[in-house]
């Protein structure tokens, strides 16, 4: 390989190269660069075709991708926005300065934005378009740490005051006007649209969005426009996995709708992001070779005439060498420097730069800093048809901000400035605040009829109005189908047996039938759509294509064969569990960013959701995303074969530490149905800002009918579901609770203690031990803050309080699940949990849930040792419960292997 690397440097007939390249350059004089590219093609292929090895390089010269010849130009008033855009550097760094300078140490940042201010300014004056009558609007993910940058323009526009401002990360003092630390529509759910500071979120999240409003026009839901995604993030950010893992399918599919603008300033949290390589050209290869359209904007408008002059390369050999390391101690140091060590390492560079003085030098400015620069890449992103567009913009983290952080390593933390700091960025942006008030950072606002806020006005009206705003509420809404249209669910089975996944797959095509809802529905499937059942979906209502299917599946000739359609309902995101919970964000959340509202079920293993995925489950709440998350194949013994990784136990804690998830884990299909129903009239009918979260298992047993009655305590999370009868005096009597499959264990340990010890049992459903939980700890909290009025009583007090005996409760959830009720327990009741902590593993159900104690038998033992610790049965009689059902009592404790 090096032999023919070499072959290929050395030019074996300079004249006949001349030839070529001049031929070459009046292909492009005359017919333009697109013709010239189109031969190259065509050589490239005859050449390999004849065997020739011509390796690929996604990557192009450490240049700007637009020349200056081709630039648009921008319409606006460069003299104005630079002053605007001063405004609000000052206004941003004010915010974090003052915030930092109150007791309580409350944090901020002012580099990242300081570095991206450009790159917001000519995106707010030119491109971003709000919801209007005339346009849906675009949506912009800001990089998370920029948002006091945000406020600030905010500020100038008069949709924020100084008061406002002085509330900066103090939310709770400030009783629903402090502004957020970075952007949280949950906390300012009139504003914000997105979270993005979690790092990677942002970059997959804008992906699975602008493939979902292709999805909604192609389905015919949403009119066919221009809107735009925009996400801005780090070149630190890059190296999140979900910040790249995603952009195959952004370019595979084609989302024209989707521009990527990565602050590339070079530097992560703490040091340089590639400080021994080139992140701008790694980047730009991961993209083109994903199929995007890459726009290098490196260079400011300063350097055009260096380059032009240029005529021996070693300026662009130059840049092509230096790493990222050396630029930025070249911005650290100074013109004199740069001069030495960068210009200085040829002749021909140093002499480029002979006339120019080191201040002159120290100007050389990085694209990203260049309005024009980024206005031309802008403008290129906004025309370009059929893929994606990245646009690589170089800046200087901590722009402005001089010695105090320009290009410093702790530069990201940098959250406070010393007098001479604060005077040096006042200085440098001309800002007009007097020596006697610096020590106070104050804002700054010109006035609402300066020339610099009608500007801004101005151009805002032009693009539709003032953003980032959010809609709370879609126009309309979908009225929820009647219990009754779930009539095939809520009748039990008789003999045949069913899953509780089955039943869920029976009931979403119930609802597909509904003609204002069933459009309405996303299925999404990370790939296992037949483990779930599903596979009737796919010819039913197709699977998404964006176009089309082009090939004959290989079960086309079976009934429930492999259908895609451009028109497809279902979204099978393939084997990414991110990709899937992205795709299902962006449909929950479609009311809001589109006015277009949907209800999406994500049906996923159930092990592979809050654990795996949790970062964008707490995103979805703060977003208000709606919809249902189904995790399947859950509980620990359940999915019996699969072993440790897969035996989900855990899950509900999960779930329930997000306050708006309405989490259940129902065991009959009439279940089931009560709370999708309830769940639909919620989200679609009411438009809660709530979300589900249902696990479903693969068991299968038959279902019996609807209790009368039932409903509301499904919905509230617990009901009796066979009442024991009328209490004898000194009867021996438990009240035995459960949910998922293991309360059908709880149903046989009641027969089992009937029949072999005359121990009377009262059974309770609880689909959801987290609702009954959270209505406990209202309902405490709500008496400890009214001492005089009548005290409420927590829901599960009050259903046990005329019950005798302890409580058992068992589930396929470790013990901590059920034991999040034990508070509300009725006083004097014992209480005893069980359920499957350890590790999963492989084996039948069975020896699973003897393994883990909650089977029947372990059940009713434990039913019998808390009668005996009650003084109800006789201790003997727990011993032969231990013999009859053959309890290993010298095995492992399974918490501990």
């Amino acid at each position: 390989m090096d032999q023919f690397d070499d072959i290929l440097n050395q030019d074996l007939d300079p004249t006949e190269t001349r030839e070529w390249v001049e031929s070459l350059n009046a292909v492009i004089n005359h017919d333009g660069t697109e013709r010239a590219h189109f031969l190259l093609e065509r050589m490239v292929d005859s050449t390999r075709r004849a065997g020739g090895y011509l390796p690929f390089d996604p990557t192009t010269e450490y240049l700007n991708t637009i020349p200056p010849h081709m630039e648009a130009r921008s319409p606006g008033d460069a003299a104005i926005e630079w002053r605007i855009r001063s405004l609000i550097r000052w206004n941003a760094l004010a915010t974090v300065v003052r915030a930092n300078r109150k007791p309580g140490d409350l944090g901020g940042h002012i580099s990242s934005f300081a570095s991206s201010a450009t790159l917001y300014d000519v995106g707010f004056n030119h491109f971003w378009r709000a919801p209007s009558a005339e346009h849906p609007g675009d949506l912009v993910f800001h990089q998370g740490h920029s948002a006091p940058g945000v406020y600030a323009r905010s500020f100038l526009e008069g949709r924020l005051g100084e008061d406002q401002m002085d509330l900066f990360r103090m939310e709770v003092a400030g009783k629903g006007r402090g502004l957020s630390s970075y952007p949280h529509p949950y906390l300012m759910p009139d504003y914000w649209q997105v979270p993005t500071v979690s790092m990677g979120l942002g970059p997959i999240q804008a992906i699975y969005q602008a493939q979902f409003w292709k999805y909604l026009e192609h389905r015919g839901l949403m009119p066919k426009t221009d809107r735009k995604i925009w996400c801005f993030m780090g070149d630190g950010e890059s190296d999140e996995p979900e910040s790249l893992g995603a952009i195959s399918l952004a370019g595979r599919e084609g989302l024209d709708n989707l521009i990527f603008v990565i602050n590339c300033n070079l530097q992560r949290l703490d040091g340089p992001v590639r400080g021994n390589g080139k992140i701008i050209q790694e980047l730009e290869g991961v993209f083109r070779g994903a199929g995007w359209n890459a726009i290098k904007v490196v260079w400011g408008s300063y350097w055009d005439p260096l380059i032009a002059r240029d005529t021996s390369g070693k300026l662009r050999q130059l840049m092509m060498e230096t790493v990222d390391g050396e630029y930025q101690a070249c911005k650290a140091f100074g013109g004199a420097y740069t001069r030495e060590k960068f210009f200085g390492k040829y002749p021909e560079t140093a002499a480029l730069v002979a006339n120019m003085s080191d201040d002159d030098i120290w100007r050389l400015n990085r694209g990203g800093h260049d309005p024009h620069k980024v206005y031309a890449a802008y403008h290129a992103a906004v025309n370009t048809k059929g893929m994606p567009t990245v646009i690589l913009a170089k800046t200087v983290k901590g722009y402005g901000m001089g010695a105090a952080g320009e290009s410093q390593n702790p530069a990201h933390n940098q959250k406070k400035m010393d007098a001479d700091a604060v005077r040096a960025f006042r200085d440098r942006f001309n800002i007009p605040v007097p020596d006697d008030k610096l020590d106070e950072v104050p804002y700054y606002h010109p006035g609402k009829d300066s020339e610099e806020v009608q500007y801004m006005l101005e151009r805002r009206r032009a693009l539709g109005g003032s953003l980032p705003q959010r809609r709370r509420k879609a126009d309309q809404s979908f009225k929820a189908p009647a219990l009754e249209a779930f009539e095939q669910i809520t009748k039990g089975t008789g003999d045949r047996e069913i899953s509780t996944t089955m039943a869920l797959v029976r009931g979403m095509n119930l609802m597909l039938r509904d003609k204002e809802l069933g459009p309405r529905l996303v299925p999404i499937v990370a790939d296992e759509a037949r483990t779930f059942g599903m596979e009737g979906m796919f010819r039913q209502i197709g699977i998404y294509a964006p176009f089309g299917q082009k090939y004959r599946p290989q079960d086309a000739d079976q009934l429930l064969y492999y259908r895609e359609d451009q028109k497809g309902q279902v979204l099978q995101e393939g084997i990414s569990e991110a990709g899937g919970m992205s795709a299902w964000l962006a449909a929950g959340t479609s009311y809001s960013i589109s006015n277009v509202p949907m209800l999406p079920f994500f049906i996923y293993y159930s092990m592979f959701g809050f654990q795996r995925i949790g970062d964008l489950c707490w995103a979805a709440g703060d977003m208000r995303a709606r919809g249902f998350l189904i995790g399947g194949t859950s509980g620990r013994t359940t999915l019996n074969g699969e072993g440790l990784q897969h035996e989900d136990g855990h899950s509900h804690l999960l779930s329930g530490a997000i306050p708006n998830v309405v989490s259940y884990d129902p065991t009959f299909s009439y279940e089931l149905a009560v709370i999708l129903q309830d769940g639909t009239r919620r989200m679609m009918q009411e438009q809660e800002d709530v979300y589900y979260y249902i696990t479903v298992m693969n068991e299968n047993y038959a279902h019996p009918d609807l209790p009368k009655g039932s409903e509301e305590g499904i919905v509230k999370g617990m009901y009796l579901f066979k009442d024991g009868g009328k209490a004898k005096k000194n009867e021996p009597r438990v009240q035995l609770m459960g949910s998922g499959t293991i309360l059908r264990e709880v149903i046989a340990a009641a027969e089992l203690l009937e029949k072999d010890f005359g121990v009377t049992s009262d059974i309770w459903s609880v689909p959801s031990f987290s609702e009954v939980r959270r209505e406990g700890f209202d309902a405490e909290r709500w008496n400890r803050l009214h001492p005089e009025s009548p005290q409420r009583v927590p829901y599960i007090t009050g259903l046990l309080a005329d019950r005798q005996g302890p409580a058992i409760a068992a589930t396929d959830y470790v013990r901590e699940f059920a034991d999040q009720v034990r508070a509300f327990m009725p006083d004097g009741m014992r209480y005893t949990v069980l359920g499957t902590d350890g590790f999963g593993r492989s084996d039948t159900r069975a020896n699973l849930r003897s393994h883990f104690e909650v089977d029947r038998y372990w059940i009713a033992h434990a039913a019998l040792a808390a009668l005996a610790k009650d003084g109800k049965v006789n201790p003997k009689d727990v011993s032969r419960a231990i013999k009859d059902y053959k309890l290993d009592t010298d095995k492992p404790n399974p918490m501990t292997v």
